[in-house]
């Protein structure tokens, strides 16, 4: 499995247990959450390219809660409820040198567009160990996209340009949800019972937290997400 529990990456608040609603068959898990400064995507890139009048910053916008992805592990409880053919296909654009959004959370069996918004080639590949691909070089204005069928972390390249990186979380489900740049995030129409909520980022191992919830209710949770400093220069 490549989800690993390390409770003291994340402490987690239960707030307050279930809101009184009207009964209903499934319920919700809503918060807030804060970010550790050591894990904002404060760095920029400067990239010049050799065409004449091209340049692109690599200052693609992104609000540091982008790159944290809050979902509901596999359980029977879960299983079947979420078709990955009901919502459109998810995009990555490839913009000013980066991948937007740098993560996409999306379902198994998901096909996942990759247009290219940028007045030079790019290029789409991977080559992680349950999706390699690579979909070869192709202008501004072309799009591409590949079909995304086993649960994992896809990590995407251009070949191109080599500080061009970015993550295809591949779930199980569609209890998913990235926190908005306050922090706020909600999971809708879930299933009675509890469940592992998983903390996901690019740069801490993922973890889980039990979530307990009830028909008609609301559970409320606080949720900080900060790294573990490291010593010895590393």
């Amino acid at each position: 499995m490549w989800i690993a529990t390390v409770l003291p990456v994340v402490s987690i608040l239960l707030l307050s247990g279930v809101e009184p609603l009207a009964a209903q068959a499934t319920g919700r898990i809503e918060g807030t959450a804060t970010i550790s400064p050591l894990l904002n995507p404060s760095h920029s890139r400067v990239r010049v390219y050799t065409e004449p009048g091209v340049r692109l910053s690599g200052k693609t916008k992104e609000h540091q809660f982008e790159r944290v992805v809050f979902y509901l592990e596999p359980s029977s409880a879960l299983r079947g409820t979420t078709s990955p053919a009901s919502a459109p296909a998810p995009v990555m654009k490839q913009n000013d040198g980066a991948f937007v959004p740098h993560v996409l959370p999306v379902i198994a069996g998901t096909r996942v567009d990759f247009p290219n918004e940028d007045p030079v080639y790019h290029n789409v590949f991977s080559l992680s160990r349950n999706e390699s691909f690579d979909l070869g070089r192709y202008p501004r204005g072309r799009s591409k996209s590949n079909l995304f069928e086993k649960p994992g972390i896809v990590q995407v390249f251009c070949h191109i340009h080599s500080d061009m990186s970015g993550y295809v979380l591949v779930l199980e489900n569609s209890f998913y949800v990235v926190p908005d740049a306050q922090g706020a995030f909600a999971i809708e129409n879930v299933p009675p019972g509890t469940h592992n909520l998983v903390i996901w980022h690019e740069r801490i191992r993922p973890v889980k937290q039990p979530v307990t919830v009830t028909a008609g209710g609301t559970s409320r949770i606080q949720v900080r997400v900060p790294i573990q400093e490291t010593t010895g220069g590393r």
